[in-house]
């Protein structure tokens, strides 16, 4: 049996970055969300951190159903 390491580092240095990238993607959200409390808190509205909030949730949503379409087509 030989054992291709270049293909396994290709695998783990893609789902590194994209882990990193999801994880990034979740904390602009809560940052969006924190952004309304502090909006609220001074008066405003904080209408477009709301939207972008939910933007980064959806996209991490979609990015999650993917890759569970991903592992159930392959199987």
């Amino acid at each position: 049996m030989k054992i291709d390491w270049s293909a396994i580092g290709s695998v783990f240095g893609v789902s590194l970055v994209f882990t990193v990238g999801l994880v990034a993607l979740f904390t602009l959200g809560i940052n969006g969300l924190a952004r309304r409390e502090k909006a609220a808190a001074q008066g405003g509205g904080g209408a477009l951190a709301v939207t972008g909030a939910y933007v980064c949730f959806a996209a991490c949503a979609a990015a999650v159903v993917y890759g569970i379409h991903l592992i159930v087509a392959k199987s």
